[in-house]
């Protein structure tokens, strides 16, 4: 197993090794990226690219839809089923991301943007983040809150729409289990 799919195991309950595999399995947020992690790093009309992408369709069922453009940093937690939308964005480590989220790209003045997450950012359920903004380390997005402008490290955004409030790492008690903080 890599370094990558370690530190994703990991943030479920610090799972490990074979038997936290195994356990990891049967939990729907750590099957999916791992299925998705697998799909990437295979080519598509190769044996395995097709079993993975039958795969993660199969258990992908109506509650993830991650676009396998996406490039996710290690330690990447997806916290309760529910529909999640995450389009080509790149995602920093160790963020958690909740059910009903929307991560994807807008259109304004006629240009396409995409998120860029940092790392250690926690997503709540039902927040929406759109455009071509950068989301900050250590950043915590409060549930049902819309972001479609840059936030700073070190901060909460709340509200629909949003507003952004300093403060020294908000997400601690959010972002647990990771490898190496």
């Amino acid at each position: 197993m890599d370094e990558i799919i370690k530190a994703d195991l990991y943030r479920y309950d610090k799972l490990h090794g074979c038997k936290g595999f195994l356990k990891g399995w049967f939990i729907p947020g750590f099957r999916y990226t791992y299925l998705l992690r697998k799909t990437i790093r295979n080519k598509r009309w190769t044996p395995l690219g097709i079993y993975y992408r039958i795969m993660k369709r199969i258990f992908a069922y109506k509650e993830f839809q991650i676009n396998q453009a996406a490039e996710i940093g290690e330690g990447f937690q997806l916290y309760h089923r529910g529909t999640i939308f995450i389009g080509p964005v790149r995602i920093g480590k160790n963020c958690s991301i909740s059910h009903n989220v929307t991560i994807g790209r807008s259109y304004k003045d006629g240009q396409i943007g995409r998120p860029t997450l940092g790392d250690y950012v926690w997503i709540g359920t039902g927040a929406v983040l759109v455009g071509k903004i950068t989301i900050g380390n250590n950043v915590m997005i409060a549930p049902n809150a819309f972001v479609n402008f840059d936030v700073p490290d070190n901060s909460i955004v709340i509200g629909n729409p949003g507003k952004i409030i300093s403060k020294d790492n908000p997400t601690k008690n959010y972002i647990f289990d990771v490898l190496n903080r």
